[in-house]
C-alpha cells in the first residue's frame, strides 16, 4: 500500500471515529448535575396582563368611559395603562380646561405641584386617527416624542391637532364612550390664574379620584 493511500485510510478512519463519537455524546447518559436539572421545577414565567379595552375615569364630578385604541395605537395605550396601574392619575386635577376645545388632566395635584412621569412613549400621531370629538390624545411638549402621563380630551373637532406631512400631530389612542356629559361638564367649569397655565386652571379643582379597568 503506498503512502499516500494509507494517509487516506487514515483520514476516513479518523472521520469516521470522530463521527462516532460525537454520536455517542448526543446518546449518553446525562451527568447527575445534568439529572438534577431535569428534576428541578422550572418556574414559569410571569404572564404580562394584556391592557383592558375600556376603562373608567372616576372625578369628582362624574365618571366617563374611555375606549382604548389597543390596535391603532398600542403602544401608547400601553405607556396610558401602565401609568394607571402604578396608580399615578389618582389625586391629580385636570389642570387644564380650554372651553370649546380641551380638557387635559394627568400631571398636576390640587396645590399645582407636578407629579412625576418620567417614562415617555414614541409619537403614534400618524395611526390615521384623528383628534374628533370626544377623542382622547396624548399630550407633550414641542418634542415629538416627549408625550408621558399627560392625556386631554377633545370637546369639539380639533383636526389642526393631527399630523401633517410636515410636522408630528399629538396622538390619538382612545374615544370616551359613556359619559361625555361629565367631560362636558368639566369643560364649563369656572377658570382663572394659577400654576403654569394662567387663565386655563379650574378655580375649584376637578380631581381624578381613580383610573380603572371596566371589566
Amino acid at each position: 500500500m503506498s503512502r499516500s493511500t494509507r494517509l487516506s485510510c487514515l483520514a476516513i478512519l479518523a472521520m469516521l471515529t470522530t463521527s462516532l463519537t460525537l454520536g455517542g455524546l448526543a446518546n449518553a447518559a446525562p451527568k447527575a448535575a445534568d439529572k438534577a436539572a431535569e428534576k428541578a421545577p422550572v418556574a414559569a414565567e410571569k404572564p404580562v396582563e394584556p391592557p383592558p379595552s375600556r376603562v373608567r375615569v372616576d372625578t369628582n364630578l362624574g365618571s366617563f368611559t374611555i375606549q382604548l385604541e389597543l390596535t391603532r395605537a398600542p403602544l401608547t395605550v400601553a405607556n396610558f395603562v401602565q401609568y394607571m396601574r402604578d396608580g399615578h392619575y389618582s389625586g391629580l386635577v385636570f389642570h387644564r380646561v380650554v372651553g370649546n376645545f380641551i380638557v387635559q388632566a394627568g400631571g398636576y395635584d390640587k396645590t399645582m405641584n407636578q407629579r412625576s412621569a418620567v417614562r415617555t412613549v414614541a409619537n403614534e400621531s400618524g395611526n390615521g386617527l384623528s383628534n374628533k370629538r370626544a377623542t382622547v390624545g396624548l399630550a407633550r411638549t414641542d418634542a415629538p416624542h416627549s408625550g408621558n402621563a399627560q392625556f386631554y380630551v377633545n370637546l369639539t373637532d380639533n383636526e389642526e391637532l393631527d399630523p401633517t406631512p410636515l410636522r408630528w400631530g399629538y396622538a390619538v389612542f382612545g374615544k370616551v364612550v359613556d359619559g361625555f356629559d361629565v367631560v362636558e361638564r368639566i369643560g364649563k367649569v369656572p377658570t382663572g390664574s394659577g400654576g403654569p397655565f394662567g387663565k386655563d386652571v379650574p378655580l375649584d379643582p376637578v380631581v381624578i379620584e381613580a383610573v380603572v379597568p371596566v371589566p
